[in-house]
């Protein structure tokens, strides 16, 4: 799949590997027949059936999950849209690269293994209230370094980030492809005051005036960053080889929605791990049609809210797999 102008990505949506109906409906035919009544298991038996449609399997597994973190720097905190220097990024890199962040953790305990893919941290961005935070070019070029970041070994991927400024990006994004004020996507991100928010507001106003009447790919170069532009091309190659992923949180799912707002059918493969509690995070939920699969009032990043949904996907699998039907376990049914 080589991508090489922007105006590609929404044609790739009919041409990409779908769901095997055959696998879904056998999965779910298979549900029915466990020892509990249908639909007792919730949300954990639509997980199961998701998984083995992609997995073109009745009885899906998870034998290599694979993480992995995008990490950017953005000039738009010339605008003082964050608290923290960008020199943060960097050292939270190396914290991740030495095993010390919450998403060490989580992918060690829920069976993930984690790669970090820093994008050029010494060049941030440009400033998108004076121009486009990214060309063409560059913008392809993360793309590409994210889909080349895929393990197509992977029978599940987690998606997150870290970018000091992200958050104003994020907001910027969902504001250009959804609509609304800026005030209604902004939030505090890594802890900015009252005073800070402002600043978020008032940066991403200037944007979106300056950048309006995009296709949703340009907004993308226009408004996004590194980090944002090799989560989709991590998105468009794990379709290409039929692995589910699951999107993290605001930051990570405003990223995806650039390939939604391209064409829905892009992110079928794609599961939203939680809900941020980052205010607008429930608003691109709705935007996109999507449930998370927790809600935890986390707003950490790092991929950290979909690694824990990891967990639940293995015990949905677990369920799906190792239970005995009516007949093996010699109960009578409905």
């Amino acid at each position: 799949m080589e991508i090489t102008t922007l105006s590609q990505i929404a044609a790739l949506a009919g041409s990409l590997p779908q769901a095997d109906e055959g696998a879904r409906k056998a999965a779910l035919a298979r549900q029915n027949s466990l020892t509990k009544p249908p639909g007792a298991l919730g949300r954990l038996e639509e997980l199961a059936i998701f998984m083995a449609g992609w997995q073109g399997s009745e009885r899906p597994q998870i034998a290599r999950a694979q993480a992995l973190i995008f990490a950017g720097n953005h000039g738009i905190c010339a605008q003082g849209v964050n608290p923290f220097p960008q020199a943060v990024t960097a050292q939270m890199v190396a914290n991740f690269e030495a095993g010390g962040a919450a998403i060490n953790q989580l992918c060690a305990v829920n069976g993930a293994d984690l790669q970090v893919v820093a994008l050029d941290l010494d060049q941030p961005t440009g400033d998108f209230t004076t121009g486009p935070a990214m060309s063409e070019a560059e913008t392809l070029a993360a793309i590409t370094r994210g889909a080349q970041a895929v393990d197509a070994g992977a029978d599940i991927l987690i998606l997150g980030e870290m970018g000091i400024g992200n958050s104003t990006v994020a907001a910027a994004l969902a504001a250009a492809l959804f609509g609304g004020s800026a005030a209604e996507w902004v939030g505090p991100g890594t802890g900015s005051d009252a005073t800070g928010v402002a600043r978020k507001i008032a940066a991403i106003e200037t944007g979106l005036r300056r950048h309006a009447g995009l296709a949703p790919m340009q907004v993308l170069a226009a408004l996004g960053g590194r980090e944002q532009a090799a989560i989709c091309g991590a998105v468009l190659a794990a379709r290409a080889h039929r692995i589910p992923v699951i999107l993290d949180g605001f930051i990570c799912t405003a990223a995806a929605a650039c390939l939604h707002a391209a064409d829905a059918r892009h992110l079928a493969h794609c599961l939203v791990g939680h809900a941020s509690a980052e205010p607008g995070h429930r608003r691109l939920l709705a935007a996109l049609g999507q449930k998370p699969v927790l809600d935890f009032d986390m707003r950490l990043g790092e991929g950290s809210g979909a690694a824990l949904a990891l967990g639940i996907l293995r015990a949905a699998l677990a369920c799906h797999n190792g239970m005995a039907t009516f007949a093996e376990a010699g109960v009578s049914g409905a």
